[in-house]
Parts: structure tokens; C-alpha cells; sequence
């Protein structure tokens, strides 16, 4: 069972060391504007939806690859856990 916390921790992780680093960015918060903020294009939206997909059970469908889902850190947490849920309920 994949705890929240651990849902945002990866999440996070992944933004700060493969999307914020590399533009020079050292530190991400939660509620940080990730694509006003240029830390996440269109390719980094891609890279996520592949990190997700490949850290976690669950599958982000086309209509879900969307600007208003990968907004913060937060609004990604909250796409993950809401797929989790739905995967689990469907177990």
C-alpha cells in the first residue's frame, strides 16, 4: 500500500531533481506555480505523466494531461492519490 505522504515526497523529488535543478532552481515548494515559473513545459508534463505511470499503479488518461492538473506539486499529489483511490476501489 503506497502511503500519501510518500505519494508527494516522490512526487517532489522528482520535480526538484529532474524539472527545477537543471534550470537552476534549488528549491520547490508545494504550492510553487510549476509551469508559470518555467520549472515544467509541455516535454517536462510528458516526462511527469511517465514518472507517475512508472512509479505508481496507476495510468493518466489523454484528457487528464492537462495544465490545471500539474499546476503545483499539490495538484499533482492530488491527480495521483485521486488514481490510487479509483485503482484500489476497483481491486
Amino acid at each position: 500500500m503506497i502511503v500519501e505522504s510518500s505519494v508527494k515526497e516522490r512526487i517532489r523529488k522528482f520535480v526538484q531533481e529532474n524539472l527545477a535543478e537543471p534550470r537552476g532552481m534549488t528549491s520547490v515548494s508545494d504550492h510553487d506555480y510549476l509551469i508559470e515559473n518555467g520549472i515544467l513545459d509541455s516535454l517536462g508534463i510528458l516526462r511527469m505523466v511517465a514518472f507517475l505511470e512508472e512509479t505508481f499503479p496507476i495510468r493518466v488518461s489523454d484528457d487528464e494531461i492537462v495544465p490545471e492538473n500539474f499546476k503545483t506539486i499539490a495538484t499533482i499529489e492530488k491527480l495521483a492519490l485521486s488514481k490510487l483511490k479509483t485503482r484500489s476501489a476497483a481491486l
